[in-house]
């Protein structure tokens, strides 16, 4: 039996997806920490949830490591101590390293969390990066623009997605940014990247003792940090029909060499993990490194994955994480996901025009929608106010099902 001690800073909807599957496992005992009260956990997984530990702050590995204590004392040994969120897995490490619990520790994670140290340690292993360096002042981000020059890229030390990224173009942009208040400093450094020209894809691994077993890998429509930059913009995610595509197979020697680097010598399980990784192809046909994550991906990917492959990816992670054992299936269909996002200033959606039109073009092509309505807040994050998944024996037809998605449905604010 093994003892799996999952960390869900709250019940939500994605998070509890997560717990169902480990409850699920046959030869899991699976305990929660939680900023929840045990009473929030959906009462058809209660049951099945061994133990429950409250702590204030689950991004404090300190509250981590005791909360696992507790757990370890009252209901024994704890043999993996996980969560699935991006923000989660330095303090998990931090908790891991305390304990001597099986996993990915702080040396290992803060590869993964600190883009700074993720690009050094590919550099030095000859993995293909974007131009970048960690500025803790005005000055120095000066200084890289000179030896870069514009556009440049700049987002935290420890990014998450393109979330508090931006494109600085110009000297106007950089006195914009540091009046938004991002302004670089010795406590609070910014990562300064060169911006690449590129199209941008992903390719997610399943690794085991830091070797990979499994690839998938998908294409942003636009790129990620165009869709922050342009509020309005709708955008796609496109997982191909074709598992052996050269323009994703091309790009695996690439993404063995910087796992080789980033796992390192993959002590005490670090290196079992679904990873996350995003990549640039140029014009020129060469390919750079972008981000990696130690956790399963955002943007619908997961759900995109378990419909291409027949699969429940979500329940294939926690057996992974569990057990150490992942079981490779064919990749059957395309899939895609479309993202609606409104246009106008104003904080509530005022208008949702063209879905049933949209719907009627995806025919049995649409898996599964979530429709933005009237009167709904708008969203803070960059997956917008409402989202479709679409699935097809071919990457041409989720193609144009995604199509007559973004073009048909408009939001308004």
């Amino acid at each position: 039996m093994r003892h799996v001690v999952f960390v869900a800073p709250r019940f939500l909807e994605n998070t509890n997806r997560y717990v169902a599957a480990f409850a699920s496992l046959d030869g899991v005992k699976l305990s929660v920490i939680s900023e929840d009260p045990e009473s929030a956990i959906p009462e058809p997984m209660r049951a099945r949830v061994a133990g429950h530990y409250r702590v204030g702050d689950c991004l404090d590995g300190a509250q981590l490591a005791e909360a696992t204590r507790k757990i370890d004392k009252a209901l024994g040994p704890v043999d993996r101590l996980t969560g699935a969120l991006e923000q989660l897995q330095m303090p998990l490490a931090e908790a891991r390293d305390a304990l001597g619990v099986v996993g990915m520790g702080v040396e290992t994670a803060r590869r993964f969390r600190d883009k700074d140290r993720m690009k050094e340690v590919l550099r030095a292993h000859g993995v293909p990066v974007a131009k970048s360096e960690l500025v803790s002042s005005p000055l120095e981000l000066s200084e890289f623009v000179r030896r870069v020059g514009f556009p440049i890229i700049v987002k935290p030390q420890a990014g998450l997605g393109s979330r508090a990224t931006y494109r600085i173009t110009s000297q106007d942009d950089l006195e914009a940014l540091a009046r938004t208040g991002l302004v670089p400093s010795a406590a609070q450094p910014l990562q300064a990247e060169e911006f690449v020209r590129a199209r941008e894809h992903t390719c997610e691994t399943v690794t085991i003792a830091g070797k990979p077993v499994w690839r998938s890998g998908t294409r942003y429509f636009p790129t990620p940090l165009e869709v922050l930059e342009t509020s309005w913009m709708q955008y796609c995610v496109l997982l191909p029909r074709e598992a052996d595509d050269p323009t994703w197979t091309s790009f695996h020697p690439i993404n063995q060499a910087a796992l080789d680097a980033l796992f390192g010598d993959a002590k005490h399980g670090a290196g079992t993990a679904l990873t996350h990784m995003e990549w640039f192809l140029k014009d020129d046909g060469s390919m750079l490194v972008s981000e990696v994550g130690a956790r399963p991906p955002g943007v619908h990917i997961m759900p995109m994955m378990s419909l291409a492959h027949e699969t429940d990816m979500v329940r294939d992670w926690a057996e992974l994480i569990a057990f150490d054992r992942f079981t490779p299936k064919p990749r059957r269909w395309a899939c895609g996901a479309a993202f609606f996002r409104g246009q106008g200033a104003g904080r509530h959606v005022s208008s949702v025009t063209g879905l049933e039109d949209a719907f009627a073009k995806c025919g049995d092509a649409l898996v599964e929608a979530r429709t933005p309505k009237v009167g709904q807040p708008r969203a803070e994050g960059y997956e917008g106010e409402g989202w479709a998944i679409v699935k097809a024996a071919t990457t041409e037809g989720v193609k144009k099902a995604l199509l007559a998605l973004v073009e048909s449905v408009q939001v308004r604010y």
